[in-house]
């Protein structure tokens, strides 16, 4: 029952996922960072079990900064995506993960890209993007307001939009959401 969403901005990528833990109809807590840094320019946000998520997250953030370690050279945002993909298709055929993942980052020579990938390690660079069963009510939603080069006034209001629309009409509790946002001078969390 988790809900994430995200969408490109001016220069910006803002993703914003709910903090709920639960299974099955029990909530264990409300403080769950279901957004991962990978590095100073690149955000990993996850929906589904919470093992899978947690491990599969690591997972993907350890092997990213291996690379950087051996080659120097550190993953643009496209090729980390192309690589989740690649090692959710590769455990699809082992041991599944049931994860749902938005990527998102910041690069100098090819500014935001947010890319959208499922837990059959389907993937699409996209302008906005949303997960979970909050994803019926968020995608209409961003339809209607999102435009392209967004400033960063106008995102924090849609985020706001967004977050209200699942309090309103989502029929299970979510109280808290985490905001952050990923730009040229790195990875912050919005309040």
């Amino acid at each position: 029952m988790d809900t994430l969403f995200g969408f490109v901005g001016q220069d910006f990528v803002i993703v914003a996922a709910d903090m709920s833990a639960a299974r099955s109809v029990v909530r264990f807590k409300d403080d769950e960072d279901k957004i991962m840094v990978i590095d100073n320019s690149k955000l990993l946000a996850s929906a589904g079990e919470n093992g899978d998520r947690n491990q599969f997250c690591e997972y993907i953030q350890k092997n990213l900064h291996l690379y950087e370690l051996r080659t120097g050279i550190p993953l643009s945002t496209k090729a980390a995506a192309h690589y989740t993909r690649g090692e959710l298709a590769k455990f699809l055929r082992q041991s599944p993960y049931n994860v749902n993942l938005l990527m998102c980052g910041t690069d100098k020579d090819e500014g935001p890209k947010l890319y959208y990938l499922d837990y059959l390690a389907s993937m699409i660079e996209t302008k906005k993007a949303a997960h979970g069963y909050g994803s019926y009510f968020l995608l209409s939603t961003m339809d209607r307001h999102w435009k392209p080069n967004m400033t960063y006034e106008e995102a924090l209001q849609l985020v706001q939009l967004c977050i209200n629309e699942i309090k309103t009409r989502f029929l299970m509790n979510q109280p808290n959401f985490l905001v952050k946002i990923v730009d040229q001078n790195g990875v912050r969390v919005i309040s």
